[in-house]
């Protein structure tokens, strides 16, 4: 008879809303367990209840087998909950959301870490860093001489767009425009279009409005607008433009819209299976 494949014990360490999602995740996964959560005693938030049959801590050490733990506390705790549980000798996984030089340093200090206590981390295994990292390190892999623009934003505000909803082939329209951090307007049209209308007509012909000309203007199309319009989560637009003496015309535009935590977490959970096995020190998240 077969036996089960045992799953890799994990902890989870802090229970805000990153915690909490990591630990809800990990009720529904077939590889790996929660194996209990670590808070500070005086945290104010309540265990959700779908968490409370599993132990909730003050010390790592009071879990009775912890295999691994996800480090899900402010950036600037990070350090410091990581050198404990490295003492252990219990790989981890983190997701600091740091950026530049800052980045950098916290990435040579996790090394050190692990390799001082002969333990293994992975770092930026996030949303930002992590995977928007690994989108902008393709992009300039196809496009090498080129331009980078990253636009970050709350859910944009939407509404429907009677002028785009008029045209040919439109069966509905949802538009929004966010400011960069140089000020300059952008505006986003999401289409859904009816059976067997042509997306590039149609975004041709929108582009070519000049009501949309005036405004840099991404046209997008998706299959249903009725879950677009009820999101209020977070939004990114990434693109990268050849520049003219490369003598390509080339661009790649990434456009989403997504809940931070919601990524985070699923991130996390994809590192922490890769945990197993690896060699003693910091490894920067990368997808399989």
């Amino acid at each position: 008879m077969a036996h089960a494949k045992k799953k890799l014990q994990v902890a989870v360490v802090g229970l805000g809303q990153l915690g909490t999602a990591c630990a809800r995740a990990l009720l529904q996964e077939e590889e790996l367990a929660l194996a209990g959560i670590v808070r500070r005693p005086e945290s104010p938030s309540v265990v959700p209840a779908s968490l409370q049959r599993h132990p909730v801590v003050a010390h790592v050490r009071d879990l009775p087998l912890v295999e691994a733990a996800l480090i899900c506390v402010p950036a600037q705790q990070v350090a410091g909950v990581a050198r404990e549980l490295l003492q252990a000798r219990i790989p981890v996984v983190e997701c600091a959301a740091l950026e530049g030089q800052e980045l950098e340093r916290h990435y040579l200090e996790f090394d050190e870490m692990c390799r001082r206590y002969r333990a293994s981390a992975i770092v930026g295994a996030g949303w930002n860093p992590g995977v928007v990292t690994l989108f902008q390190g393709a992009f300039e892999t196809l496009i090498p001489r080129g331009q980078n623009l990253l636009h970050r934003h709350p859910g944009v505000a939407l509404h429907h767009s009677a002028a785009v909803e008029r045209l040919p082939g439109v069966a509905d329209a949802l538009e929004g425009e966010v400011h960069g951090p140089d000020g300059v307007p952008q505006r986003y049209v999401y289409l859904q279009l009816e059976r067997g209308a042509d997306f590039g007509q149609v975004r041709d012909a929108i582009l070519a409005d000049p009501v949309y000309a005036a405004e840099a203007t991404q046209v997008f199309e998706l299959d249903s607008l009725a879950d677009l319009e009820a999101e209020d989560g977070q939004g990114l637009v990434l693109e990268r433009c050849a520049t003219a003496a490369s003598g390509s015309h080339a661009s790649l535009v990434l456009e989403a819209r997504f809940d931070a935590i919601d990524f985070a977490s699923r991130i996390m959970l994809d590192a922490a299976r890769r945990l197993t096995g690896l060699a003693h020190g910091a490894h920067r998240y990368a997808l399989s």
